[in-house]
Parts: C-alpha cells; sequence; structure tokens
C-alpha cells in the first residue's frame, strides 16, 4: 500500500521543490542569541528570530529553568485537570493576568493550540467568527474547526469588517478576530478602530499578540495596551515562544468565564500535557524582567529605527512602520531568494519569503531586530545589504 503512496508523496514534494518553496533546516550550533554558530562552523548574526528582547539566551531566564528543574521537576506526565498542575502553573497564569490587565489565564502547549481550541468551544453554528484576510494559520484552523459561520474582511480595513458584521446581524454572538500584530508586514491592527466597531454591532473582539506582548505599548502589554482599549478587548491570545524567552507554550487571557468554560471543554488544553516546568519558570522571570525595566524595549526601539531609517535611506524599500519585523521589498521571489544567500555568505542570516506565503511579486526580506543586536550589529547588517545589492547587480 505505501508503495503507491510513496510515489504521490515523492511527486508532491518534488513540486515544492520546483516552485522554489522547499524548507530546509539549517542546523544552528549555538543557543539563539544576535551571533549564532551554523553547522558549517561559520557565524553568523541571527536577524529572522522572534527573539525580540534578547532573553533567549538571558542568564536570569536560563538560571530560572535550571532552578525550576531542581525544584519541580522535569515534566509533570499528566494533563492539567488530573494532576498536571503546579503552583508555578497558577504563578504563571496569574502575572500574565496582571501583565495583560486581563480577569484570568489558561495556558496551552503553544498558540498554534490556543487559537485551535478557543473558537469551537465558545460558539456554535448560530453564530458568526468575522477574521481578518492576513490572520495567523492557527486562527485560520481554529476557526474551521469551528461550527460558526465565517466572514473574512480586507486587512485592517474598516469598511470592509462593517459590512461583513453587517451581514452577520442575525447572528447570536458575533466575534472579530485578529492578529495585533501581522507578522509577514509588521502591520499593526487598529485595535481602536475595531472596538469602536465592535460596541457598535455588538460584537466580541479576540486579539493573537504573539508579535506584541513583551514590547509594544509603553508597558509592553501588547497592543490592547497600544491604543488604549485593554479592558475593551474580550479575548487575547499570545505564545511565550517569542518575546517571552521564546521556548514553547501559549495562553488565552479573557475574561473569567470564558477562561472557566476552555478548562472545561477546549480540547487542546484537556488533552495535552501541562506545560513543562522549566519552561513555565522561565516564563515567570520573562516577565519579570519585562516588567521591572524598559531597557530591553527601548533598546529594541532605537535598533529598530536605527535599521528602518538607515536602510530607507541606502535606496532600500522598507515596509512603512515602527515594528521590529521590517520586510525589504524585493518584488521576485528568485531575486529574494538570492540575495537572502549573499546575505548569509557575508554573516547575516535572514529569510526570504515569496509566493504563496505573501502575494504574487510581494517577495522579501524579513528583518527582525533584537534588543540583542547592538548597534555595531544593525550597522553591519545594513552595510551587508548594500554589498549584495552590489554583488549581484554586478
Amino acid at each position: 500500500m505505501f508503495g503507491r503512496m510513496r510515489d504521490d508523496l515523492t511527486t508532491a514534494i518534488g513540486e515544492i521543490r520546483d516552485a522554489g518553496l522547499y524548507k530546509s533546516e539549517r542546523v544552528i550550533t549555538s543557543p539563539q542569541q544576535a551571533l549564532i554558530s551554523v553547522a558549517s562552523g561559520n557565524e553568523v548574526l541571527n536577524f529572522c528570530a522572534n527573539n525580540y528582547l534578547g532573553l533567549s539566551d538571558h542568564p536570569d531566564v536560563v538560571a530560572a529553568a535550571k532552578e525550576a528543574l531542581d525544584r519541580w521537576g522535569f515534566g509533570l506526565s499528566s494533563v492539567r485537570f488530573i494532576c498536571g498542575t503546579q503552583q508555578i502553573h497558577k504563578d504563571l497564569e496569574g502575572a500574565l493576568s496582571n501583565f495583560l490587565g486581563t480577569e484570568d489565564t489558561i495556558l496551552y502547549s503553544s498558540c498554534f493550540d490556543a487559537n485551535g481550541g478557543l473558537f469551537e468551544t465558545l460558539l456554535g453554528a448560530e453564530d458568526a467568527i468575522i477574521s481578518d484576510e492576513l490572520n495567523h494559520a492557527s486562527i485560520i484552523d481554529g476557526v474551521r474547526l469551528s461550527k460558526a459561520k465565517r466572514y473574512r474582511y480586507k486587512n485592517r480595513d474598516m469598511a470592509d469588517l462593517e459590512a461583513q458584521l453587517k451581514d452577520a446581524a442575525d447572528a447570536r454572538y458575533r466575534l472579530i478576530a485578529t492578529d495585533g500584530v501581522f507578522s509577514m508586514d509588521g502591520y499593526v491592527a487598529p485595535l481602536d478602530e475595531i472596538c469602536d466597531l465592535a460596541e457598535r454591532y455588538d460584537a466580541l473582539v479576540m486579539v493573537d499578540d504573539s508579535h506584541a506582548v513583551g514590547f509594544v505599548g509603553a508597558d509592553g502589554a501588547g497592543t490592547p495596551s497600544l491604543f488604549g482599549v485593554k479592558d475593551r478587548v474580550d479575548i487575547v491570545t499570545g505564545t511565550l515562544g517569542k518575546a517571552l524567552g521564546g521556548a514553547s507554550g501559549g495562553y488565552v487571557s479573557a475574561r473569567r468565564e470564558i477562561v472557566e468554560l476552555l478548562r472545561q471543554r477546549s480540547r487542546p488544553y484537556l488533552f495535552s500535557n501541562s506545560l513543562a516546568p522549566s519552561v513555565t519558570a522561565a516564563s515567570l522571570k520573562a516577565l519579570e524582567l519585562i516588567g521591572t525595566s524598559s531597557d530591553l524595549r527601548d533598546k529594541l526601539a532605537a535598533n529598530t529605527a536605527l535599521f528602518r531609517t538607515k536602510m530607507t535611506e541606502a535606496g532600500f524599500d522598507v515596509l512603512p512602520g515602527d515594528h521590529p519585523i521590517s520586510p525589504v521589498m524585493i518584488g521576485d521571489a528568485a531575486e529574494a531568494g538570492r540575495l537572502a544567500d549573499k546575505l548569509l555568505d557575508l554573516g547575516i542570516y535572514v529569510i526570504g519569503f515569496s509566493y504563496p506565503v505573501v502575494p504574487q511579486g510581494k517577495a522579501r526580506i524579513r528583518v527582525q531586530l533584537s534588543a540583542a543586536h547592538s548597534t555595531e550589529d544593525v550597522e553591519r547588517a545594513i552595510a551587508a545589504f548594500a554589498e549584495a545589492r552590489a554583488a549581484l547587480a554586478g
């Protein structure tokens, strides 16, 4: 039986390669940090990680993880409702609620699981989900698992959102779902306008803030903080795998009753092992570091401003904004791939993205700044872009 299937799989893999969409996994031989070692033995500056605050190898975060291994053990060998809840899980849920300004929080193995277990638990066939067209795959898949009617609006287009809300007027409950920051563009959802429409049309608001929590907003509490709408957003989902230490884990932070029902009926929560104690403790330490000083956020903002300003001055087309996701637009997919390869030769690790991940003709190098980068690191990356462009042009 597998013989026939093998042929089909081989064909499918070949088609992926031929389309230039095959994803190779480069092996890193060091901790995740600004300067990493790769399998070739070279050291390269990493500008493609979600390590926004540089906490992935922060000594205090690493120490907290080590201490947790001794204090709490390696794993729980259980789901939360049987015998998999330790005090540190409750501590982290409480810390996230306090940080985000929500009533309660529930931990998941990943944000993909959090989004996957959210919609089908809360909404039924008589309800409606109105989702931004550029939302993350985890929201898209989570919405598909729900029996609710699905509506989609153009990216950050409030007129279209309003039109979809009107179309869903006969639904029992309406829920607007959006990324806080869209990961391919670095664009921020206009949450103030979204909340205004939600109130006008009696809808709930859900935000996946994975690319914002920890460093967006004056207190680092994400896009609801940035727009001053913490009390108007009903549900925030997010990850511990980006700014908050970068390991794994996700969460839903929301109204108390929403979280309580998720604990009872959300399938990814009920049927997945508890978050590892070391990850839980390290995430707590990351939140503590973020809450006690703005130094890392300030450094990240300075690095982002430097890169965006100098790259624009050098004639590169960088999508506008002030988020550390700084897409350098190339257009042609093959050209973006060649530029990324040349940059790696020059010691700068970035990735080119092209269709179908981004629209046809909108290929780009997605650069991600980090507080771990020094000013010299950022300047070296800018110089490498110019050198790579000249080399490919000549």
